[in-house]
């Protein structure tokens, strides 16, 4: 009862008074009334979601005070020296190789930033599965790296805690554990039970309480340790986990523990003590007995086994039946029943079955800097280690599980010490190893190698899901984590049974995904799973092998490699019985797959190179031997197949596998063990054997015939050539590469380096991925090696990004130095890593590039020759293969065949043959003597050559050679022969003579005299006879016939007619040649060099070769082929001959085809040629005399454009606000990177002209202020053109067809979209051009003589009249298109500023404002003003001629009021009407607050076409008076009041003179006296201004002013004028600006003036009295009687002078902008966005594709994008570092302005490298912003979907 009334009471009281009570010396009764308290509050009945435990909870650990005071208190005492903080999954970290110790090291952001790394290797990187920080732990990284805050926490000086402080915490915490474990027990349900299995609800509702244990692991380490002592104690945990006897509810709970524990196949303690029942089901498994608790049938769960037999039954249809193996595990108790011990064990236990909740994993990490917590979880994890890695097979989310695993693994098994104490007390091994097995096991079916029906070999099925979603993962990763500590590794290796449970292990993996090749059907369904088996080979089999091969370095362990040995070749052995091999490979089958033959070949390359042991002691016997290089050997020959065409039937992926085999990551575990281990047998094996088994396996035996014809049984004839260079080039790989048989290291690190750069230039981050990373890591640096970078730099230059015109970006790459390409570029290592053939040829064309630029050789080059390292002793047996007998023969045959034009030979044959004799002379036998037994028996093979080296027998001569060849064959002898005696015996004695050769029969025989030897039954054996040596395989037409060649050639002979063929000279070697050679010159150059550099080698080792070439050159002749071949000799002749009309016919049609695209470029492109300019101003004068004719790039038609079939401009219309974000000043605002820096966007060009707007409105009558101003600064209409005109009719069917074709296309036709059918331009619409004007242009253009005074009078009856209404036409029709299409361009928003929208004036205002953005962007483009004159780039783009004319027909519909008309205000002096309805109805705009350029466009758009150019001029003269005007009075508005009294008198005296009108101090003085009457501007607050200006004017500073107020107008009107009637802009110097378009203008007498002063003011011409005037338009500002002076005042000083418009200045690093932006919470949604990004146009936070800000559908960045830039955005993405452009609908990944010290992006960040701005790219993203080239430039775009 007590417990109730404690409940009512106030918590904290409570809770202070129990904790004085618990402090007294005799505690019973405050630990009774403890006790009840808890048994109320913690009742596991009430709903977890109830928080009023946890309240309690908090409150009596506090023990009365605030739980935040609690939390800073007990943190004071916090003595932890580990950082350990411990992140999820996508949160950034670092990581840096310097300090690391171990690989897996890592820091959080704060301890990186805190550290000093400077110079360190380090990356950023997103954490894939999370992971905690190791600052502070030395066993991880060096103290060095440690942080500040890290590197001093020694925990000295921390006090000691008062025993009072964590009483409380040790009395509740131990119960509100157990309360979590109940709610756990209670919510679990099985997997298989028929009620709604929901873990997350359950999950949920216990969030509360998991994050409060969370926050008692951050208070430190004083609470670290109470928790520890709670979750380890096992006294605590017997005491209340069963629960008191009396409570019911406590003892159900426990029950559904027990069950659950049963349901795992996991015995209990209490089972297993009730009787030994259970002991004896787990020993009657037998050898099973590990798996009892992983295995199939668990007791207790007989639903569980039987599941699993029902899922085989189903997977058996269809499907190979899997395979059940039991797997026998040296020691059942390896993984016994599961005791929990305490509560850690079984919070673990249930964290296991929830299938690793995040907050759990969390909590249980946040734990680990507390050492004693780290042993004992440690212990309890590998504990359920099997367990888990159960669960994870059965999970359906096993990505996640899989990374929330290894999250907690890589914390405790990166640690060498903790390592080694659970492999010593838990048998982490064992337990590693054994699980592997059962994971494998449970998908495993019969292999199909060899011989499928008897196979007796299982192997993983890799289409199952374990494989194929890398489900081991996991479990792999730790296994190799673990094997990369010394200690464990020893382990491992000293422990025979675990070794050999490891070889049964990888032997499931050999002879995976086997291939069949498909000879009839192609296959229907193209299997993936090779991508699986490549994987697992990777991870389950090579991985673990590189991490033991790590710990085998130096003699002291050479009795581990020994024992891999020996496991590997028993294993072997085991393998090939049980798939039944003998000798043959079964045909067209193959396996990439060998990992067994892989280990073993890897730890026989270490044993000789580091351990100094010797080879043949770990070789077996040859029979042996013959079976291990079959299968190897059988993937090269395959992969000659699939380059060859032969497998195309089993689809594309077999091509992908061979690749894969090659490729950079997978090659130093796959190819090059294969290729070792062919070359230690080929070391050690008969090597006449060795050959004839190559040329057989490559299936090119019959080929190798003097015959010129011949049979092939397995090869199409198309597929022999590729066949044969399959198997030379192999051969030459074979005997050249010295990867494994002697170079260091460094040596292997420069080749792979030199092979790379030579295919390509690489970009440093792509060769660090290429360059395979076992034998040389790049991460870390081995001693005595040398590093990645140091090497680079030996080889490689250096080439900094450029950027191309075309807009794609290049990336900084390194490139060959000159050097490497003449000495150490090797065609053969290029070979050998090429992934795709493509790169061969590329690394050959650069090669020959480089030798013509450094002009060593200008012909097309051979692969040069390369000199190789010096074999390795213990592999001398290789170099036999080159000097044995087969092999010469096969190079014999060779050259005859293509000295004789055989067919199916060709260069590439040629050079390898080449290569394999020069390799032969390089690498000459030793021990030559003992070699020449005699061998009588093989007579007729031998008599072919004498002896085993090719120095004696390259000029060793055959006579004839005996042959088989088909009846048709031109050799066979028709006619009997002479029948003279003498003719007959000699004919006769070489049949004898001659020589028959067959490799198949030869490679038999070799076979069974090997299998004799070692079984010492040599003398049973019948020899085959050498006649019967021809197989021929079944089913061949039999009309072979036997005749005999007559050759008498050698070697040596046949070289030098070949270099006579090839040089095509008579006596190309003459006699004496060798001594006059000069060998300098024979590195590099083609054919003719290698044959000159082989004669010269081998003269120079041999005198009699010397003697042999001499007297060959001698008396050398043209070859004599066999008398029956005069028809193909005559047949090569002409081969010759049309090959060489071919080539000139194919030269000319060339040079016609680039002439005639010459024509197309200067047409199209070039904007100097007179014909595009007048096309595109239809002003020039020279056109405008008869009609311009414009050419239709559809139909290709030429002529003018008509009102019935218009001739239109390609445009792109798009919307801009490029002008509105201008800025006053000439600086770039700079992005904010810290909170106290912000962007104000009130000084844009935009905001400026909004404001005014709106202030006009609120004054003055609106048809008159939407006169007054422009629009279109924000949201404007630009339009630009490439230049093509097409007929508009044609244009339509265009788009028809586009509109039909079912293409993909970036754009949408829907919209309008297309792109220009010649220049492939992006366009949305086309401009109609009118029709070219006949005569009177040139009375249109004449200069006038009229009186100014006329002219006004002119302009103003223009004016009057009314526009005569266009007749309906096509033209107009088309004109009318365009105007709604220029509508729909912008948003609705950027064209009402009205106060009635879509009234006339709405539109009005549009219209001219069209014009004026066009004219503005155009200024813009030019750089701000017209000092550069002429044409330029944006002239080109251009068409502001077209423009106007649609948009003057358009405004022709409104007139002016003549009433209002401003003309009238300009020129006359009008007598004010004082009306009685003047008041109600609102003033006009005055004239001193109007835009002068808008009244200069509203002129010329309204008056009729075409204006002539005298009246254009008069426009221009009106409105410079009042821009002049104007300028006075803001001028002097800016005066300090004495500063103005002054000019005011001074002018004044000024006034009477005869010039006055035109002299700026009386105007001056006029403005001010006439603005100071009445309601004075200068009224506003004088005391400011006068504190600002402290300057004095002077009359130059004035003038100066002046001018730069006019200079905006003077530039528009001259660019119109330039337009409209074709005038050239002249260049000039920026100060002569003013005067230079003055003049162009003609506002400025052309008098020759003293060239240093122009006068603003000389400029001026009025047409009535100027100072009458000025005074009018002063009285209607002064007149105003609502406004207030500082309103007027805003009004009247307008600033027309706008800097360019720029983007954002970005900082130097970008790490500044990461820090800061990639943790900033999103202004709208207060949230962290998933994908943040920067608007570089106005630095505005948005999220992309953050569904949190969207609206109405669309999201963030497309929102920003229209009310930013009107629809034009350009976004930085944080986490990428990468740039997007929003235009319109689509999108499209710009790339990134920031490079690393390499100069590459790093998209994704994934690299993680610092990266810096690159100021040229960001310029160009600038330059293409303001020039709207987005769209041509950038190819790649897609829509959005509103989605970003």
């Amino acid at each position: 009862m007590m417990a109730a009334s404690l409940l009512r009471r106030d918590k904290k009281a409570t809770a202070a008074h129990l904790k004085a009570d618990l402090n007294r010396i005799d505690n019973s009764s405050g630990v009774r009334q403890l006790q009840e308290l808890l048994d109320a509050v913690l009742n596991p009945e009430k709903p977890a979601a109830d928080s009023e435990a946890l309240d309690w909870c908090k409150c009596l650990i506090a023990g009365g005070d605030g739980f935040e005071e609690f939390c800073i208190t007990v943190r004071s005492y916090d003595n932890a020296t580990l950082c350990g903080l411990v992140w999820t999954a996508n949160f950034v970290a670092y990581r840096c190789r310097t300090c690391g110790i171990s690989p897996c090291m890592s820091l959080c952001a704060e301890c990186f930033n805190n550290g000093d790394h400077t110079g360190h290797d380090f990356n950023m990187f997103r954490s894939q599965a999370g992971g905690a920080c190791d600052c502070g732990d030395s066993n991880v990284m060096r103290e060095s790296g440690f942080c500040r805050r890290h590197r001093l926490r020694t925990g000295e000086n921390v006090p000691s805690i008062p025993r009072d402080l964590l009483l409380m915490s040790e009395m509740v915490l131990p119960r509100f554990i157990l309360c979590i474990i109940q709610y756990l027990r209670d919510g679990y349900v099985e997997p298989d039970t028929s009620t709604e299995r929901d873990l997350q609800k359950v999950l949920q509702q216990l969030e509360p309480q998991i994050s409060f244990l969370e926050e008692l692991t951050k208070m430190g380490g004083a609470m670290r340790t109470v928790l520890t002592k709670i979750l380890t104690n096992q006294q605590t945990f017997k005491e209340l986990s069963m629960g008191q006897e009396e409570n019911l509810y406590a003892k159900k709970n426990y029950d559904k523990y027990l069950s659950a524990l049963k349901n795992s196949g996991l015995v209990s303690v209490e089972e297993k003590a009730q009787g030994a029942a259970a002991d004896v089901t787990v020993g009657a498994e037998g050898g099973a007995g590990a798996m009892v608790l992983l295995g199939t049938s668990a007791p207790g769960s007989p639903d569980e086994s039987s599941k699993e037999e029902d899922q085989d039954a189903g997977q058996s249809v269809g499907q190979r039946k899997r395979v059940k193996l039991s797997s026998s595990t040296k020691d059942p108790c390896i993984i016994e029943s599961l005791k929990h011990k305490c509560f850690l064990e079984e919070l673990l236990f249930w964290t296991i079955k929830y299938e690793f909740p995040q907050k759990m994993v969390t909590f249980l990490l946040n734990m680990l800097p507390d050492q004693d917590y780290k042993i004992t979880f440690t212990k309890t994890f590998v504990q359920h280690y099997a367990f888990i890695m159960k669960t994870l097979m059965k999970s359906h989310e096993s990505d996640t599980m899989s990374n929330r695993i290894v999250h907690i693994s890589v914390q405790l098994f990166s640690n060498e010490e903790l390592a080694r104490h659970v492999t010593e007390e838990c048998h982490l091994l064992d337990i590693m190893v054994t699980v592997l097995l059962y994971m494998m096991e449970s998908c495993l079916i019969k292999s199909e190698l060899q011989d499928e029906e008897n196979s007796r070999h299982v192997v993983v099925n890799c289409s199952e899901a374990l494989l194929k979603n890398n489900t081991y993962w996991p479990l792999v990763s730790d296994f190799i984590n673990i094997l990369s500590h010394q200690s464990v590794a020893k382990k491992f290796l000293e422990d025979h049974s675990l070794l050999m449970l490891w070889m049964s292990f990888v032997s499931f993996f050999q002879g995976m995904n086997l291939n069949k090749r498909e000879l009839n059907e192609h296959v229907e369904f193209e299997s993936q799973t090779y991508y699986a088996a490549f994987a697992a080979e990777l991870e389950a089999c090579a991985q673990p092998m590189w991490g033991l091969l790590t710990h085998c370095k130096v003699r002291e362990t050479q009795e581990y490699t020994k024992t891999v040995v020996r496991y590997c070749l028993e294993t072997l052995q085991i393998w090939f019985d049980a798939i039944g091999f003998i000798d043959e490979p079964a045909p067209n089958q193959v396996t990439f797959h060998l990992p067994l033959h892989r280990y073993y070949a890897m730890f026989l390359s270490k044993a000789v190179k580091c351990q100094g042991l010797d080879l043949d002691s770990l070789l077996p016997d040859q029979e042996m031997l013959m079976k291990i290089m079959v299968h190897p050997l059988q993937i090269q020959a395959c992969l000659s197949e699939i380059h060859s065409n032969m497998w195309v039937r089993n689809g594309l992926q077999i091509k992908g596998q061979a690749m894969t085999y090659v490729q950079s990551h997978f090659c130093n575990s796959m190819i090059d063990p294969d290729i070792y281990l062919l070359q230690v047998c080929a070391s050690r094996l008969d090597p006449d054997y060795f050959i004839s088994s190559v040329f057989e396996r490559f299936k090119v035996v019959d080929l190798l015939t003097m015959a010129s014809q011949h049979q092939n049984a397995v090869l199409d004839s198309e597929q022999e050539r590729p066949m044969l260079e399959g198997a030379l080039t192999f051969l030459v790989i074979l005997t050249s590469l010295r990867i494994h048989l002697g170079m260091t290291d460094d040596e292997i690190l420069r080749a792979e380096m030199v092979s790379q750069l030579c295919m390509n230039d690489r970009t440093h981050s792509a060769l660090l991925d290429l360059i395979p990373e076992n034998p040389n890591p790049k991460s870390g640096i081995v001693p005595g090696s040398c590093s990645f970078e140091e090497m680079l730099s030996a080889v490689a230059d250096f080439k900094a990004p450029v950027f191309e015109p075309g807009g794609s970006m290049q990336q900084g790459m390194y490139t060959p130095k000159a050097e490497v390409w003449e000495k150490e570029f090797d065609p053969i290592m290029v070979v050998l890593r090429t992934v795709y053939r493509r790169d061969v040829q590329s690394a050959m064309d650069r090669y020959s590039a480089f030798l013509k630029q450094s002009g060593i050789h200008t012909g097309n080059p051979w692969p040069p020759y390369k000199e190789r390292t010096r074999l390795h002793p213990c592999y001398k047996g290789l170099i036999k293969l080159l000097h044995c007998k087969t092999l010469h023969i096969v190079i014999f045959t060779l050259l005859y065949k293509i000295w004789m034009d055989h067919q199916n030979m060709s260069e590439h044959v040629l050079c390898m043959v080449l290569y394999l004799i020069e390799l032969g002379l390089d690498n000459q036998v030793q021990d030559n003597k003992e070699d020449e037994e005699p061998c009588i028996e093989e007579h007729c093979h031998d008599s072919w050559f004498p002896g085993t080296n090719l120095l004696s027998n390259l000029h060793h001569v055959i006579n004839f050679v005996r042959v088989r060849v088909p009846e048709t064959a031109p050799e066979v002898k028709r006619e009997a022969p002479p029948s003279t005696s003498t003719e007959a015996s000699s004919y006769g004695q070489n049949l004898r003579e001659a020589q028959v050769f067959s490799l198949v029969a030869e490679r038999r025989r070799k076979f069974q005299e090997i299998i004799n030897r070692s079984n010492t039954e040599a003398t049973q054996v019948v020899r085959p006879k050498s006649s019967s040596t021809r197989w021929v395989p079944p089913g061949t037409p039999p009309q072979l016939v036997t005749e005999i060649l007559e050759i008498r050639e050698s070697m040596l002979s046949l070289l030098i007619k070949l270099h006579q063929k090839m040089s095509s000279k008579q006596n190309s070697l003459s006699a004496s040649w060798l001594e006059d050679m000069d060998t300098s010159r024979h590195a590099h150059g083609d054919g003719i060099t290698a044959i000159e550099r082989i004669l010269t080698k081998a003269a120079t080792r041999s005198c009699q070769i010397k003697r042999s070439i001499q007297d060959i050159c001698g008396k050398v002749c043209p070859p004599v082929p066999p008398k029956k071949n005069s028809p193909t000799d005559k047949k090569t002749m002409d081969k010759e001959e049309r090959r060489q009309r071919a080539r000139e016919r194919q030269q000319k049609l060339l040079a016609e085809f680039a002439s005639r695209q010459k024509s197309f470029m200067e047409t199209a492109m070039d904007v100097e040629s007179p014909d595009t300019e007048a096309a595109m101003d239809l002003g020039a004068s020279e056109v405008m005399e008869s009609e311009v004719l414009y050419d239709c790039v559809i139909c290709g038609q030429s002529g003018p454009s008509t009102e019935d079939r218009p001739t239109g401009l390609v445009v792109l219309l798009q919307a801009s606000s490029v002008l509105g974000h201008r800025c006053k000043s000439k600086e770039a605002k700079k992005l904010p990177t810290s909170d106290d820096e912000h962007i104000y966007a009130a000084d844009t060009c935009g905001v400026a002209n909004d404001v005014r707007l709106t202030l006009m409105q609120r004054f003055f009558k609106d048809s008159s202020c939407l006169q007054s101003v422009s629009i279109g600064w924000d949201g404007g209409v630009y339009v630009q053109t490439c230049g093509h005109t097409l007929h508009i009719d044609c244009h339509k069917s265009y788009m028809e067809s586009l509109r039909n074709d079912q293409v993909l296309q970036g754009f949408s036709v829907d919209k309008g979209e297309f792109t220009c059918p010649l220049c492939r331009q992006f366009a949305n619409s086309v401009l109609p051009c009118r029709p070219g004007r006949g005569t009177e242009a040139g009375a249109w253009h004449t200069p006038t003589n009229k009186k100014p005074c006329v002219l006004v009078k002119e302009v103003e009856d223009l004016q009057e009249k009314l526009g005569l209404f266009p007749t309906e036409s096509n033209l107009s029709k088309e004109m009318e298109f365009v105007i709604k299409d220029i509508k729909n361009t912008t948003q609705k928003k950027y064209m009402d500023y009205g106060k009635n929208p879509g009234s006339p004036d709405n539109d009005f205002l549009f219209m001219y404002s069209v014009a004026r953005s066009n004219l503005e962007l155009e200024l813009v483009h030019r750089g701000g003003n017209l000092c550069s004159g002429g044409a330029s780039a944006a002239a080109k783009r251009s068409c502001l001629n077209q423009l106007f004319h649609v948009l003057a027909m358009h405004m022709r519909l409104y007139s002016i009021d003549s009433a209002y008309n401003p003309w009238t205000k300009l020129t006359q002096v009008t007598q004010s009407k004082e009306t009685d309805g003047f008041d109600e109805e609102r003033p006009e705009v005055p004239m001193l607050f109007r835009d002068v350029p808008s009244l200069l466009i509203i002129f010329v758009l309204t008056m009729p076409q075409p204006l002539r150019k005298e009246h254009f001029s008069c426009v221009v003269k009106m409105l410079y008076n009042l821009q002049f005007t104007q300028a006075l009075a803001a001028l002097s508005s800016k005066f300090s009041p004495e500063e103005r009294q002054a000019w005011s008198t001074a002018g004044a005296l000024k006034k009477n003179a005869a010039n006055a009108e035109k002299s700026f101090e009386a105007l001056l003085s006029h403005v001010i006296s006439e603005l100071s009457k009445d309601k004075s501007v200068y009224k506003v607050n004088t005391e400011e201004t006068s504190m600002l200006i402290s300057s004095v004017w002077s009359p130059q500073s004035i003038e100066f002013s002046l001018q730069q107020f006019c200079l905006p107008f003077l530039r528009l009107s001259c660019l119109l004028q330039h337009h409209l009637y074709g005038d050239s802009l002249t260049g000039c110097l920026e100060e002569e600006e003013f005067s230079s378009l003055a003049e162009c203008l003609g506002i400025l007498p052309s008098t020759p003036q003293p060239s240093n002063v122009v006068h603003s003011a000389s400029c001026l011409q009025w047409v009535v009295s100027a100072f009458d005037l000025v005074t009018q338009w002063c009285t209607e500002v002064t007149g105003l009687s609502q406004m207030q002076a500082e309103q007027s005042l805003t009004l009247l000083v307008q600033d027309p002078q706008w800097a360019a418009p720029r983007l954002l200045q970005l900082p130097d690093n970008y790490n500044i902008i990461f820090q800061y932006y990639h943790r900033k919470a999103c202004t709208a949604c207060k949230k962290v966005p998933k994908d943040p990004a920067l608007c570089l146009v106005c630095g505005a936070f948005v999220c992309l594709k953050g569904v949190c800000c969207k609206q109405q559908g669309t999201c963030e960045c497309v929102l920003h994008s229209q009310h930013c830039g009107a629809a034009t955005g350009i976004f930085l993405l944080i986490n990428a570092s990468v740039i997007i452009i929003i235009r319109g609908h689509r999108f499209c990944l710009w790339g990134s302005v920031y490079l690393d010290a390499h100069g590459e992006e790093d998209r994704d960040l994934r690299r993680g490298k610092p990266l810096f701005l690159c100021d040229e790219r960001y310029r160009v993203l600038e330059q293409q912003w303001v020039s709207h080239t987005f769209d041509h430039i950038n190819k790649r775009w897609g829509p959005h979907y509103n989605g970003l």
